[in-house]
């Protein structure tokens, strides 16, 4: 069996706990760290596992994703662009137009509120881009 048919056997959430445990030390403990703040902020968040193998937390559309390199842990937000940040906490990819992250370096910690904050905020604009999409009209005969 390929590994695109097991990892289709399994969950998101169970892909997501092997990845913490295989990151182990600071990164490990950091992605663990900032999905359960996510999963507080918004406990009926949908985890998701895509492009081979990254976290992707989701509610309504793509809240961000959580990805992890050799020296830091990225957090990168669909919306980023449209949140509002007086934290401020995004500290990388702050030229484009629509995505924003957070790189977390080893002994950075996050403020839990200010980043719980801004999950709602993402989930509220995600689902309030859902709600303002206009109906399809319907040409006369």
């Amino acid at each position: 069996m390929d590994k695109s048919a097991v990892a289709e056997e399994r969950s998101a959430s169970e892909l997501i706990d092997e990845k913490i445990a295989t990151l182990g030390g600071w990164r490990g403990q950091t992605l663990a760290r900032m999905r359960a703040l996510i999963q507080e902020a918004l406990p009926d968040v949908v985890e998701e596992w895509k492009w081979m193998g990254t976290p992707v937390w989701s509610h309504k559309g793509i809240i961000c994703t959580g990805e992890s390199y050799k020296s830091i842990v990225k957090l990168t937000f669909a919306k980023g662009a449209s949140l509002d940040d007086s934290a401020p906490l995004f500290n990388a990819s702050l030229d484009g137009n629509v995505r924003r992250a957070i790189d977390i370096h080893e002994g950075e910690v996050v403020d839990a509120d200010a980043f719980k904050a801004l999950i709602l905020a993402a989930a509220t604009l995600n689902a309030s881009a859902k709600q303002a999409k206009p109906a399809k009209l319907q040409r006369a005969k």
